[in-house]
């Protein structure tokens, strides 16, 4: 259910999924500025939460730091949100400038993250990254997978082959467009447009997903998650609503087909970020909504495994 004057009114309506039938799967919110860091070394911490398929690190460091990965197996994203913070990406012995405030796709195999002066930075890795999913805070809550969601399918390789594709997030806004969208073989990443103050209560956006989860990444300001799973004919199958209140930095991880809207009460800046793996298929649809489309391929079978509504 969308406000008329949201781009999101205009998708296609989600296509019905088996999510209904099955027990009421729960939601993460793991508040990082309240909990203690999975990784911690000299002069960085990284909180590790997860999702059914796939993982989020946000690290905030002081002065120089590496951050490596070996044999990796897939495209993963490099989210950098502070304007003054820059990096280095090192793939195959090539070392790419990363200008601030971008989102990064860094290629599979072996590569280093350097930040010269620290800052904070958010990288992304699907559940292929098996190492990672282990070290995550909520690592019990997918001892059972949810069953609602199907087996992870990347999608098509980019055009001219992987490498380090880096991408401004200074883009601004557009009528009839919704946020700022980038995505790669693994992840679809919306940068949305911040709210200066607390979003107005009577337009709010409560929608569901049937067969995909939405990561909603809080950068700063504060926001409180609303959530609703629908009822089956099985009462032990039902949850109880959640209004789950959340600063930042912090995320909320909302598993279909739980209805759900966020909403930005702080008084000042609030930025949100909503990450989906693998990308989404309606949003790829829209014409101009992902703004590096160009750069990937859709799959064969246009991405409907990827998300509808």
């Amino acid at each position: 259910m969308y406000d008329p004057s949201d781009p999101r009114a205009s998708l296609a309506p989600p296509k019905p999924g088996s999510a209904r039938n099955q027990p009421a799967f729960p939601a993460t919110y793991a508040r990082f500025y309240q909990s203690e860091p999975q990784e911690r070394r000299p002069g960085a911490d990284t909180w590790i939460v997860r999702g059914q398929t796939f993982v989020v690190l946000y690290s905030a460091a002081e002065g120089r730091q590496v951050f490596e990965r070996t044999g990796q197996g897939d495209e993963y994203v490099l989210l950098i949100p502070d304007a003054e913070t820059r990096a280095v990406v090192e793939v195959d012995g090539t070392a790419t400038d990363i200008a601030g405030f971008s989102v990064t796709f860094v290629p599979p195999g072996d590569s280093r993250i350097i930040l010269p002066e620290g800052g904070r930075i958010v990288r992304l890795f699907t559940a292929a990254a098996g190492d990672l999913i282990a070290q995550a805070s909520n690592a019990a809550t997918y001892a059972a997978p949810n069953l609602a969601i199907p087996e992870l399918k990347p999608w098509p390789a980019p055009h001219e082959g992987y490498r380090v594709r880096s991408y401004s997030l200074a883009v601004p806004p557009e009528p009839g467009r919704f946020g700022r969208i980038f995505r790669g073989s693994t992840f679809m990443v919306n940068y949305l447009e911040p709210k200066d103050g607390p979003r107005d209560p009577a337009v709010l956006s409560p929608h569901h997903h049937d067969d995909f989860e939405q990561c909603s990444l809080a950068l700063s300001g504060e926001y409180v998650h609303h959530l609703r799973w629908p009822w089956t004919t099985n009462l032990a199958h039902w949850r109880g609503d959640e209004h789950e209140h959340c600063a930042s930095p912090s995320v909320a991880i909302i598993p279909p087909p739980a209805i759900h809207t966020s909403q930005a009460i702080g008084a000042g800046i609030n930025q949100l970020v909503d990450i989906f793996c693998p990308p989404r298929a309606d949003f790829s649809a829209k014409p101009g909504w992902v703004l590096n489309a160009a750069d990937y391929p859709l799959p064969a079978d246009g991405g409907d495994a990827g998300g509808n509504g």
